[in-house]
C-alpha cells in the first residue's frame, strides 16, 4: 500500500500555512513508565505542540505501528497520557497534536495543563489540522523507527470527526481510522473522497443514547459508508461513560485485526 510521506504533505501545505522556527523541549517524566515527550513552541497558534508516547520496553530496531490520537473537546494533547495505557503499553508508538480551536483557560492552573482545545472543520482550521497531523508524524519518525505502512489515525468526539475527515481525504497516508463518539463530517466535499478512501478500514465506537451522536445519525453514517463500499466496524457500548476503558482496549484489538487481515471484511456490529 503506497503512502504519502509527511515531508511531501508539508511541502504542499507551505502555501497554506507559514513556517515558524521550531524549538524542542522533551521534559523527563519520572512518575510513570509512560515516556511522554512534549514538543513546545512559543508561537501563539501552538501549531508545533504535540505529545509523544514511547512504548514500554522500546526496541529501537523494531518498526512500530504509529497511532495518532486527536483529543476531544475541552482537552489537549496531554490526553494521550490517559488513553495509551488503556489501548496498549507495548504495541505502538503514538503522538497527539494539539487541537486547532482554543477554548477556555483555567487561570488557577498552569497553562501547560489547563489550556483546552477542540477541532474545527472550517477550511482554514481543517488545513491547519492536516499540517499538525503531518508534523506529529514527522516528530514520531525523528524519534522512532516507524512503519509507514502501519499508521492509524484515531480520535474522540470532535477529534474523531476530524480523524474521519482527514483519513478519508488523505487515505494514502493511513492504514485505518478510528472515531470514538465522533460522527461523519457533514460536508459535501467529503462525499467526493468516498470512492478513493474505500480501501481504508474504519472503526466507529459509540455509546448508546449519546446526544452528540444519536442512533439515527449513526445509522445514516453507516448507510453512507456502506454505499461507498468501505470496510466499517461498528461497536456500540451501554449508555453512560463517554470514553470507557473497553472502548480503548477494543481499539487495540481492531488494529491488530486490521494488520492481520489483507482483505476487506463486511460491516460488523457488536
Amino acid at each position: 500500500m503506497n503512502r504519502l510521506s509527511s515531508n511531501v504533505m508539508l511541502e504542499e501545505l507551505k502555501a497554506i500555512a507559514s513556517d515558524t522556527e521550531i524549538v524542542d523541549d522533551f521534559p523527563a517524566d519520572n512518575h510513570s513508565q509512560i515516556n511522554i515527550a512534549e514538543r513546545k513552541h512559543e508561537a501563539a497558534d501552538h501549531s508545533e505542540i504535540c505529545s509523544v508516547f514511547t512504548p514500554l520496553h522500546f526496541e529501537p530496531n523494531y518498526a512500530y505501528p504509529l497511532l495518532i490520537w486527536l483529543h476531544g473537546e475541552d482537552e489537549n494533547e496531554m490526553h494521550l497520557r490517559q488513553v495509551m495505557p488503556k489501548i496498549s503499553m507495548r504495541n505502538y508508538a503514538a503522538v497527539a497534536p494539539r487541537g486547532t480551536l482554543s477554548l477556555s483557560l483555567d487561570e488557577q492552573q498552569s497553562p501547560q495543563w489547563s489550556e483546552t482545545f477542540s477541532w474545527s472543520l472550517r477550511n482554514g482550521d481543517y488545513c491547519e489540522a492536516i499540517e499538525r497531523v503531518c508534523m506529529a508524524i514527522e516528530r514520531a519518525e525523528e524519534r522512532f523507527n516507524i512503519d509507514k505502512d502501519r499508521i492509524f489515525l484515531a480520535g474522540k468526539g470532535t477529534g474523531g470527526t476530524m480523524a474521519l475527515q482527514i483519513g478519508m481525504t488523505l487515505p494514502e497516508m493511513f492504514s485505518g481510522v478510528v472515531s470514538v463518539g465522533g460522527p461523519l463530517p457533514r460536508r459535501d466535499a467529503l462525499l467526493a473522497h468516498l470512492n478513493k478512501s474505500r480501501h481504508v478500514p474504519v472503526l466507529l465506537s459509540v455509546d448508546r443514547d449519546n446526544d452528540q451522536y444519536p442512533d439515527t445519525m449513526v445509522c445514516e453514517d453507516l448507510r453512507l459508508l456502506h454505499i461507498a463500499g468501505m470496510t466499517v466496524t461498528l461497536r456500540q457500548y451501554p449508555a453512560g461513560e463517554v470514553l470507557r476503558d473497553s472502548m480503548l482496549s477494543d481499539i487495540d484489538q481492531w488494529i491488530m485485526d486490521v494488520l492481520a487481515s489483507e482483505k476487506k471484511t463486511p460491516i460488523v456490529t457488536g
